[in-house]
């Protein structure tokens, strides 16, 4: 038989061997191919390619770290953390193993006070490992559902541990404290500003995960890399006084209706750091998105969703703007004691001078004079009484003495602008407090201000118009003119502490410059410390303290931009004081931003700031532990239970006190009020002879308005009784501008009512 090979011709064996020649190519053009491919993939994009696998393979969870504690300077917690949880649902694995997803979307509305309907949608997105259902649950609900995914063998429910702060003080400090966001970023304050630092660095949770996405059982497929918690706060803040400020502002902006808020700011004076920063409206941080009832139900009444979105956002930024940092305004009067510091400092006036307000005064540049507070004028007067009289026309006069260059040198020393090299810029400055949101002034440019035809700039500036700047500002210059002369920087953070305890960052009081000498501070001091103590030509006398030096100046300034475009009259009230006068610790500075005139008190820093800043240093200096002197003030109500009658009525002559009897027996049994409370001197108490005190309660009268003698003989017609928290100099003159319990309460006989006084002397009455 014929070989089938050898059959062939030479033709197809030529055709065959090609054919075995080709596939033989292809075959290796085609390995070479696959080993170039593997390649790239092995080596070449070995990094992308395993990354991608180990996203398949393992799930991966930030772990919780712990977010540094803020404290006051005193130790006390202003805000931290503690631990929570999150909900989330696995969709994917309530389908793998054939949960009840009706159950669970009843169960978890149940307990997390949800709509049922939310949650099965949730649970119905098929595929999906990972969907919110609630954050930063606490610890009762989130007990509850672990039981529930205990007792119903649940799997796809799952709970996540997270953090959430807390502000135990509520909203104590919230503007210098802010807040933070569900994902723990701080929004606002301190919380932004050192956000990086008190974070910490987050661990990371891995999880093996089988081929449908479900996690390994086995324990070794899972690893937890630890994060660095983040550091502790101590801030400058002294929480005592910080709730002083606070309430004392909240009470005026109450009594007053200060329709657009209020601010405060204490500083202290020797090293800039901030004790207390307030700003009104506030908010509780704990529960920041939320807004006032007034506010809300402008919300509530829009039109559209759209319209009520907006509405809240507005509100919300509204209550989160921290006024004594992010707003300006014209100072007004208090503005003068940089202008008394500079002139004194440039040796162009002294305690000698004299100077002459007929009213009015006429300066280069204006086709109309400038006036005073008092239209008809304070006639001649020292420079320390044209401090205590705030007078307009004089401190023109004693700018234009030290002359617009040297002026515009001083308000740069003082950091209210910065020069250039342009003399045509109009320049901003601000202090460099360690916060975000700071805003700067708005000063003329140095051409505008020194041009030698108009110096109505100088004349404006001269007593605080026509320019703006920041309360801090403010503040943080004032206390360099009663310190010593040292502008000193203004700070809220003293140290940070890492987890191991070592201090990451210490904060040492920084001088930026000397703006005025020892001698000329000293002066300051004494000036301004007439401008409260003086109870005849002090327009700052309602400041004043019994037992107490302060220093002070006030402050009215009219909103001109807002006249000029709609017609409306409206002031900015101030009154920044100083104290102890004589060693100075601490500046206060108090706004009120458009306070209302149906208050029944005259609009102006001596009538409404000035007592506010009174009632607060009443409460901050013996917490300083500063002593009071020995002053005539309040009387303390003697102990007469046991005497007779004539015994107890030579006892209670001697203290300055009236009385009335209850009763018929021979001794005293009982006493209104009791021994050792202090009242106003000439009160009338109540003795009772073998009676009984009534149980019954009395309802507080309104006394604003009415003199201190008027007051305190209504309070003491109930049983009740009245102590000023301020100086009583003149009781028929002066009048109650505000009471620390409101009219229509009901009392107890023999409490006491304090009140705040203000001099009701109309010929002082003015926009000082």
């Amino acid at each position: 038989m014929t070989n089938r090979t050898e059959s062939k011709t030479p033709v197809a064996r030529q055709m065959l061997r090609r054919g075995a020649a080709l596939a033989a190519v292809f075959g290796v053009g085609a390995l070479a191919l696959l080993l170039a491919r593997l390649y790239h993939i092995q080596i070449t994009d070995h990094a992308f390619y395993e990354e991608l696998a180990i996203s398949q393979q393992l799930r991966q969870a930030p772990g919780a770290v712990r977010r540094g504690v803020i404290y006051d300077c005193n130790g006390n917690i202003l805000a931290a953390s503690a631990s929570v949880d999150n909900v989330y649902l696995s969709p994917a694995e309530i389908d793998a193993n054939g949960e009840n997803r009706e159950l669970i979307a009843r169960e978890l509305a149940r307990i997390l006070d949800l709509e049922p309907n939310e949650i099965l949608e949730k649970s119905n997105r098929r595929g999906s490992w990972y969907v919110t259902v609630a954050r930063k649950i606490e610890a009762d609900k989130a007990a509850e559902i672990r039981a529930f995914k205990t007792e119903k063998h649940i799997s796809g429910v799952r709970l996540e541990t997270d953090s959430k702060r807390y502000y135990p003080n509520g909203r104590l400090a919230c503007h210098l404290l802010g807040f933070v966001g569900m994902d723990n970023y701080g929004l606002e304050g301190i919380e932004a500003r050192y956000d990086k630092a008190l974070a910490g660095t987050a661990g990371k949770s891995l999880r093996a995960t089988n081929a449908y996405g479900g996690e390994m059982l086995l324990r070794r497929y899972g690893e937890y890399r630890p994060g660095l918690d983040g550091c502790d706060l101590v801030t400058t803040i002294d929480a005592s006084i910080q709730y002083y400020v606070e309430k004392h502002l909240r009470q005026a902006a109450r009594d007053y209706d200060a329709l657009n808020g209020a601010g405060a700011i204490a500083m202290d004076v020797n090293t800039g750091a901030v004790l207390a920063m307030a700003s009104l409206g506030d908010y509780d941080p704990n529960d920041f998105l939320a807004v006032s009832e007034k506010a809300q139900a402008v919300v509530d009444a829009a039109a559209t969703q759209e319209e009520a979105a907006a509405l809240l956002a507005e509100a919300q930024a509204r209550q989160w703007r921290n006024k004594a940092l992010s707003d300006t305004y014209e100072p007004g009067s208090t503005f003068k004691i940089i202008t008394l510091s500079m002139a004194l400092e440039e040796g162009k006036t002294g305690l000698g001078d004299s100077f002459y307000c007929g009213g009015s005064t006429s300066v280069t540049g204006r086709t109309s004079p400038i006036r005073c507070w008092k239209t008809e004028g304070h006639g001649s007067q020292t420079l320390t009484q044209a401090v205590q009289h705030s007078c307009n026309v004089a401190f023109v006069n004693i700018g234009q003495r030290v002359g617009a260059e040297r002026f515009y040198d001083y308000c740069e020393a003082f950091g209210f602008l910065r020069l250039s090299d342009d003399p045509d810029a109009s320049l901003t400055a601000r202090t460099g407090i360690d916060l975000q949101g700071e805003s700067g002034s708005i000063w003329w440019s140095k051409n505008t201000f020194c041009s030698p035809r108009n110096l109505s700039q100088l004349a404006a500036a001269s007593f605080g118009q026509t320019f703006t700047i920041t309360p801090l500002q403010l503040v943080t210059a004032v206390s360099a003119c009663v310190n010593g002369g040292r502008l000193m920087e203004p700070y809220v953070v003293q140290r940070l502490i890492e987890p191991d305890g070592s201090v990451r960052f210490e904060h040492a009081p920084k001088l930026v410059r000397r703006v005025i000498s020892e001698s000329t501070s000293r002066t300051v001091r004494g000036i301004l410390e007439q401008v409260v103590g003086d109870p005849k030509d002090g327009t700052g006398r309602n400041a004043a303290v019994p037992g107490y030096r302060i220093g002070g100046k006030t402050g009215t300034s009219e909103k001109v931009s807002l006249e000029a475009r709609t017609g409306q009259k409206e002031y900015i009230v101030s009154f920044i004081g100083f104290a102890p006068a004589d060693d100075p610790k601490i500046a206060l500075l108090v706004f009120l931003d458009t306070p209302s005139d149906q208050s029944g008190i005259y609009i102006s820093g001596g009538q409404m700031a000035a007592p506010v800043v009174g009632r607060m240093l009443a409460d901050i200096l013996p917490y300083l532990g500063v002593e009071p002197a020995p002053e005539d003030g309040g009387t303390k109500m003697p102990g007469c239970l046991g005497l007779d009658l004539p015994e107890a009525a030579e006892r209670l002559e001697e203290a300055g006190l009236r009385f009335r009897t209850r009763g018929g027996g021979s001794t005293v049994t009982d006493q209104l009020p009791a021994a050792g409370t202090e009242i106003a001197p000439g009160t009338e108490i109540i003795l009772y002879f073998d009676a009984d005190i009534s149980p019954e309660l009395e309802t507080v009268p309104e006394l604003t308005g009415m003199s201190l003698n008027e007051a305190r003989d209504t309070l003491s017609y109930y049983g009740l009784y009245l102590n000023a928290l301020s100086s009583i100099s003149d009781p028929e003159k002066q009048s109650v501008s505000a009471q620390s319990i409101p009219a229509g309460t009901a009392l107890c006989h023999g409490s006491v009512v304090e009140v705040t006084l203000i001099d009701s002397d109309e010929a002082l009455l003015g926009r000082y």
